[in-house]
């Protein structure tokens, strides 16, 4: 997948003045594709700079919460399973708010249309949601497309320092579990 991701982005960069048109329509297709939303700011801040690639993400997300609105309503069954399915994860009686909606959106681990969901269910009709997922996609595209017109920025020996930097963090926060086979541990001594 992150080939595709990589040739898609790619094309994006040679489309000239279509570019922002077929970036918006890359945020419509990236859940075909199961690649992050947060992949995809990231990469609208490297190719477009902070300002234009929030404005850009932030019409792709919003977009793609509208075609997930409408293909959601049209059916009801797939509905009821996403339903049970977050009151498995969330609980029965965990209702979030737009703003709780919104900081959950900046963790890269939750579903984004999970959260959608949730915004289908507080808002009051398609107006309401969309209105509430404009304000929760907003944060979200600020923030990550910001960091990738920071990370365009960096020199290549600022970004191999940084990573260098990193190698310790990963060494010391790494899974420090030891695994004995059966007959080592069971070693008869004789």
């Amino acid at each position: 997948m992150e080939y595709v991701g990589n040739y898609i982005m790619a094309f994006i960069e040679m489309g000239g003045l279509l570019s922002p048109l077929l970036f918006i329509c890359f945020h419509l297709i990236r859940p075909l594709f199961f690649l992050p939303v947060i992949f995809i700011c990231i990469s609208g801040g490297i190719l477009y700079g902070p300002v234009a690639g929030t404005i850009y993400s932030i019409i792709g997300i919003t977009l793609s919460s509208v075609i997930f609105y409408s293909l959601v309503n049209r059916m009801p069954k797939k509905l009821e399973r996403l339903v049970q399915l977050k009151q498995k994860l969330l609980g029965k009686h965990a209702e979030l708010n737009t703003l709780q909606i919104s900081v959950l959106r900046l963790v890269p681990f939750i579903h984004f249309h999970l959260l959608s969901l949730c915004l289908i269910e507080i808002s009051a009709g398609f107006k309401d949601y969309t209105k509430t997922s404009f304000i929760s996609n907003v944060p979200l595209a600020l923030i990550y497309t910001s960091i990738g017109g920071w990370i365009s920025n960096l020199s290549p020996i600022h970004i191999f320092i940084f990573l260098i930097g990193l190698l310790p963090l990963i060494y010391l926060l790494r899974s420090k579990e030891i695994i004995i086979k059966w007959r080592e541990f069971f070693q008869l001594s004789t």
